[in-house]
């Protein structure tokens, strides 16, 4: 069984987010989706996200391609999920930082070897969450 693991942050749910997922799936048999913690959110984006992590892991859980939604490890880079689950594949979405070399590179010291797959966009101008969330929101949160 080949099991895939994607990560991100999910805030806003929308179709770019529903593409990278239902593209992760195809990768393989099993997905189990990563919700970022929303401490992490604030280090990484710099802002809150506008739903809380256990908001975002219930609406991710209930897409009904998606295996298993799981909270992330709460400090950054100790990759305890990951460890975890053993995933056959790693699905990154296009504007996720993690360059493969370096992820492979980071993992393959802890005995993991994963392969690793960067996912297209979709409609990157249309569907991104800093797009909806500018169009949605104030910017006075």
């Amino acid at each position: 069984m080949r099991t895939v693991m994607a990560f991100g942050t999910f805030d806003l749910l929308h179709k770019g987010h529903i593409f990278y997922l239902s593209r992760a799936k195809a990768l393989g048999d099993k997905l189990i989706v990563v919700i970022a913690r929303d401490e992490n959110v604030l280090k990484l984006k710099d802002k809150k996200p506008v739903h809380s992590e256990g908001e975002r892991l219930n609406a991710v859980q209930a897409l009904d391609f998606v295996d298993q939604a799981v909270l992330g490890d709460r400090e950054m880079r100790k990759w305890g999920v990951i460890k975890k689950f053993h995933p056959t594949i790693i699905a990154l979405g296009y504007d996720q930082w993690a360059s493969i070399p370096s992820l492979q590179g980071e993992l393959a010291k802890i005995n993991l070897n994963p392969g690793i797959e960067r996912i297209e966009s979709y409609k990157p101008k249309k569907y991104s969450t800093s797009k909806i969330r500018e169009t949605h929101f104030s910017s006075s949160e």
